[in-house]
């Protein structure tokens, strides 16, 4: 097996495991607020905080993995929300609660960006699609997996232990992380020469020296922001999942707490397909038919589908079928996640960590903007379907911007990128 076929194992359980902490709080939710008196205005400031920590920091972080590089920096920054998702179970109350939540977000928000720095250091072109489905798919494991997880712990063990468990699993990972991998393939021990010959050329010459992100650039590149302001409307549909999707199935449609576990999990499963058949689409299309096909009319078209299911979804009432039209719209949702991502890599070649983090910046701003919405609207209206017709606007509006974006024009000149 490849040594980068190890990377990706290690990326995938890293996938896992950042879902797993994040949405663990909101599992443990009810019994967090009712052993530690907090009112239900406390308990969405609490959950924002991780939303703004972690949106604010996609930047610095994708910046620091491309200039220091991401062995040291993954396995920091991974130990460090490990600690804070240790931290969470000591909390005792509000103020310690929110401050633990808003750190953890720091450490989390260079997950991805640095996933995908990773990516584009090791995997040639043609498996970079291939690579972020399966590292995205991971990550949506993690949510199904979450329910089936962390409500036994909190069962038999409280909310605090399954805190300590997962921080503790973090942590070993760190550790592994920074003993296997390196930087550049060439450095890698036991590496077969024809793996070092099939990296990106760009960064077989790269050496260790830190590298100057140019900012100035990507600031006056007109793809640089149709790649944000994609992103941006985009996140309308996946962070509904993250944060009111559980709430919406409860008391906007009716479902009993023992059918929740199972009615969250699904979505999160169609969405690990959807991830996974993305990520091999857009390689063979990209292969076949060219980036703008295996890119673009890719990622404009999921936009497209998932919007008319969210529609359909707040449209026709009932319990299964808004079950079934949401399990669609989150897994064609994120059938373009991976060429998205891909994207970054594409445009952005050895400062992909920056442009993704600059991109998820803009998603998470999306979601934060969201989750604000949707409460607001309901508290209105009393009406929990009217938010899921703004949703699937947002999602016609990004698959549009999706359209313009030319993923064979590069962010940067090949001058600044051999720099």
């Amino acid at each position: 097996m490849k040594k980068r076929s190890w990377i990706l194992v290690m990326l995938i359980f890293l996938g896992v495991v950042t879902f797993l902490d994040r949405i663990n709080i909101t599992v443990a939710g009810s019994a967090i607020m009712r052993d530690l008196n907090l009112t239900p205005d406390q308990w969405g400031w609490i959950l924002s905080a991780f939303i703004l920590s972690y949106g604010l920091m996609q930047i610095p972080m994708g910046a620091m993995g491309d200039k220091r590089g991401h062995r040291s920096t993954l396995a920091l920054i991974v130990l460090w929300w490990s600690a804070f998702t240790a931290f969470t179970g000591m909390a005792g109350g509000f103020v310690s609660l929110i401050l633990i939540r808003f750190m953890f977000g720091i450490g989390e928000a260079g997950s991805s960006p640095c996933s995908t720095g990773v990516i584009s250091r090791w995997f040639p072109k043609k498996e970079v699609g291939k690579a972020q489905g399966f590292i995205w798919a991971a990550s949506r494991m993690g949510g199904a997996l979450t329910p089936f997880i962390v409500l036994p712990v909190i069962t038999h063990l409280g909310w605090r232990a399954a805190f300590y468990i997962l921080g503790a699993v973090g942590v070993i990972w760190s550790i592994v992380w920074y003993l296997f991998y390196r930087n550049q393939p060439k450095e890698m021990r036991g590496i077969s020469a024809e793996e070092i010959a099939e990296a990106p050329v760009t960064h077989m010459a790269v050496s260790t020296e830190k590298v100057s992100i140019p900012w100035k650039s990507l600031l006056s590149s007109k793809q640089f922001w149709l790649i944000l302001s994609m992103y941006f409307f985009y996140a309308f549909g996946s962070w509904f999942f993250f944060s009111w999707f559980p709430t919406f199935m409860e008391l906007g449609r009716g479902f009993e707490k023992d059918q929740l576990t199972y009615a969250i999990a699904v979505p999160f499963v169609m969405s690990m397909i959807g991830n996974i058949s993305g990520g091999y689409l857009t390689d063979k299309l990209s292969a076949k038919y060219g980036l703008k096909v295996g890119r673009k009319a890719l990622g404009s078209s999921s936009l497209i589908v998932s919007a008319i299911f969210m529609f359909l979804a707040a449209f026709i009432p009932g319990k299964m079928q808004v079950f079934i039209f949401l399990s669609l719209a989150f897994g064609i949702i994120d059938l373009m996640l991976p060429s998205a991502w891909a994207l970054c890599i594409d445009l952005g070649k050895k400062y992909s960590g920056a442009v993704s983090g600059a991109m998820n910046t803009a998603g998470n701003l999306g979601g934060f903007v969201c989750s604000l919405i949707f409460g607001y609207v309901v508290s209105a209206t009393g009406n929990y379907n009217l938010p899921l017709y703004i949703i699937a606007g947002m999602l016609v509006i990004s698959a549009i911007i999706f359209m313009f974006i030319d993923p064979t024009k590069q962010l940067i000149s090949d001058e600044e990128n051999l720099l």
